[in-house]
């Protein structure tokens, strides 16, 4: 038998287009300030592509990169803020766990931890603010206060029930010390 190993990666699946209005805005923020840079950086570009040889001036190659780098990130948020849907209010059933609540689980060792659960594009792991499309965020939707609810991990299942669901912002403590 003979295994042929190959480039060819599939696409990574797309990420869910939901966003909070408070996400939404941040990235066009940011949208806004990265024209600004990169305005600034064609201005250095320019200062360094006149100092003459640029195969060897340092400050060229690095605003070169520099203004990929921005254009990159640029026509990302270009082609992601139109297909992007602000949720902006809870659904009825305040009750269950949708998208932008906090929720607070118990672990089998009787640790509390609170997520949010927000688009890929505001995800925050050192807040814990999970994508939508994580397998906790998924293991959680639609659950209610005390449910049981198993999460598949790379280390195998794990245990969590559910303490609390809430879609206002009960304080930036995370829960996790």
């Amino acid at each position: 038998m003979v295994f042929v190993m190959s480039r060819y990666r599939p696409p990574a699946p797309r990420s869910s287009p939901y966003i909070t209005a408070d996400g939404y805005r941040t990235l066009g923020e940011e949208l806004d300030s990265l024209w600004v840079r990169r305005r600034e950086v064609v201005v250095h570009l320019s200062a360094a592509a006149a100092e003459g040889d640029r195969s060897e001036n340092a400050e060229y190659i690095y605003r070169k990169k520099q203004l990929r780098e921005l254009d990159r990130r640029i026509g990302y948020l270009q082609r992601r803020l139109p297909v992007l849907k602000v949720v902006a209010r809870p659904p009825g059933g305040a009750g269950q766990v949708f998208f932008g609540a906090w929720v607070t689980v118990c672990g089998a060792a009787g640790d509390e931890v609170r997520y949010r659960i927000v688009g890929a594009d505001e995800s925050e792991p050192a807040r814990n603010w999970i994508s939508v499309d994580s397998p906790m965020a998924r293991a959680l939707l639609k659950r209610r206060v005390d449910d049981e609810v198993e999460v598949h991990t790379p280390a195998g299942p794990a245990l969590y029930w559910v303490v609390s669901v809430a879609y206002e912002d009960p304080g930036e403590d995370t829960g996790s010390d």
